[in-house]
């Protein structure tokens, strides 16, 4: 095949693949007004035990992969899932019930712009001139469709409520730009390495962490009225959307995050993650019965068009140097991965 469809292939592919993950990502958005009676902890924990849960069911079909795993591999996945996985969303889940869904997801929203510029600092670096207009314009479809967003403001939520909210919704930003980069990183360390597989090693590490957590969470909440049962009060709704998000938003979302990571540049995946803002917003509209108004119907489309700037801005530059955009990167002597 010739390099510049191969590279054709490899970028719609990665697009697609983070358009998935996104679409399940944007889930987590709406779960924690799906169970306001729970605390974080309890969200948090339970998502990622189910997560645990699955991956360890789903890894009696992969065991020669995970076999092949080395130690750094299975450090890297601990170190991914407590801070990618378990610290994200609790300090997300958090903001959430504290300010409501807007703020956090205005600072969420964020996450496009950050890990696209912080990842541009690394090996694979665009020049400016290329990055910074589908930046600026994801960065002005984020101001229009949350100044709509604001406007919905909760009731009953003091400032003090929303800012500690914002303080952890920054939290969540600092701890999920962070995971991406690392994990594209180490994913280009290890060429070898499935995606199936990583996900999977990630879901298996993140088990522990979560059983632990959750045992805390249960022995705090074991005094409140509202947990005379050992799962809260509504504990049919809470497993089943627990082990929803484990599946999709956790392990197949993973997965197809770990596809695109290998496929395309960090600082266009970086970038690509407005698909679940734009999840999430489409999720909390259906969520509260309402139709977005025209202020955010420009944001959403500037969002799109900034998508559109961005997967532009890399084909040119892989297509001229006939590079193949699936071709993982070799690690360069003395560089760090």
């Amino acid at each position: 095949m010739r390099p510049q469809a191969s590279a054709s292939r490899a970028l719609v592919e990665g697009v697609a693949c983070a358009l998935g993950a996104g679409l399940l990502w944007g889930l987590v958005f709406v779960v924690p007004l799906m169970l306001p009676d729970y605390p974080p902890a309890m969200l948090s924990f339970g998502r990622y035990l189910g997560f645990g849960v699955i991956a360890l069911l789903l890894a009696l079909t992969d065991l020669p992969g995970l076999r092949r795993l080395q130690r750094d591999d299975w450090q890297m996945a601990g170190e991914l899932a407590l801070v990618g996985n378990i610290l994200y969303y609790l300090f997300l889940s958090a903001a959430i019930q504290l300010a409501d869904a807007p703020l956090p997801t205005m600072l969420i929203g964020t996450l496009p712009i950050v890990i696209a510029i912080v990842s541009n600092f690394g090996s694979e670096a665009l020049p400016w001139r290329r990055l910074l207009p589908s930046l600026a314009v994801i960065a002005l479809g984020i101001a229009l469709v949350n100044s709509h967003e604001m406007a919905q403001r909760g009731e009953g939520r003091s400032a003090h409520d929303y800012v500690v909210g914002a303080l952890l919704a920054l939290a969540a930003v600092v701890a999920w730009t962070w995971y991406p980069v690392r994990n594209s990183r180490w994913l280009r360390r290890r060429p070898a390495l499935a995606s199936g597989t990583w996900a999977l090693a990630q879901g298996l590490a993140t088990l522990p962490l979560a059983a632990l957590g959750m045992a805390v969470a249960g022995v705090h909440a074991g005094g409140e009225s509202a947990y005379d049962y050992p799962l809260g009060p509504h504990p049919g709704r809470y497993v089943g959307l627990m082990l929803t998000l484990g599946l999709c938003a956790s392990w197949l979302g993973t997965l197809l995050w770990n596809r695109a990571s290998k496929l395309l540049p960090t600082a266009l995946t970086g970038q690509l993650i407005v698909f679940e803002t734009l999840a999430a917003f489409a999720y909390a509209f259906i969520w509260r019965g309402a139709l977005p108004g025209g202020t955010a119907l420009v944001g959403i489309a500037l969002l799109i068009t900034g998508v559109v700037l961005g997967v532009r801005a890399f084909r040119p530059v892989r297509d001229s140097r006939q590079a193949d955009v699936g071709r993982e990167l070799p690690v360069q002597p003395g560089r760090e991965p």
